[in-house]
């Protein structure tokens, strides 16, 4: 049976909103286990590569003690940039599920296709647009207050 595990990163992302991320939450599960759940941490950590995906795929491989991720799906808030999207592929995540899309900074279906180049040496099974219009309101929240 089929279950969305967006609603766990959603609260991920609400939770980055609040402490001042950009608000984008992820998580990896493992059949009907979740494994790791995380939120932006740019900021908190002064680092460029603190993005939920990248910190989520960190925590999966810590807390199953490997170095790929067959067998794991990641859900993510927002289509994952480029750098995200490599981390994806060398995770060997087996499905990608995303809900808004990225015009602007996307790496999946937007700008770069990390996905769709040859060089690509593994492609997870995507389906986007889940939970789309609750992510991307998060974002348009977001921005508006900074604005």
């Amino acid at each position: 049976m089929f279950r969305s595990f967006m609603p766990l990163a959603l609260e991920a992302a609400r939770a980055a909103g609040l402490r001042g991320e950009v608000p984008v939450g992820a998580v990896v599960s493992r059949g009907a286990d979740v494994v790791a759940v995380e939120g932006n941490r740019m900021r908190e950590l002064g680092d460029p590569t603190g993005h939920a995906e990248m910190l989520a795929i960190r925590a999966a491989c810590a807390a199953l003690g490997l170095d790929r991720l067959t067998g794991c799906a990641l859900w993510v808030t927002l289509e994952p940039c480029a750098m995200c999207a490599g981390a994806i592929a060398h995770a060997r995540l087996d499905r990608l599920h995303f809900g808004a899309a990225d015009p602007k900074s996307g790496g999946v279906l937007h700008g770069a296709r990390v996905f769709a180049h040859p060089q690509a040496h593994h492609r997870p099974e995507l389906h986007d647009g889940i939970d789309a219009e609750a992510s991307a309101a998060l974002l348009r929240e977001f921005f508006a207050g900074r604005r």
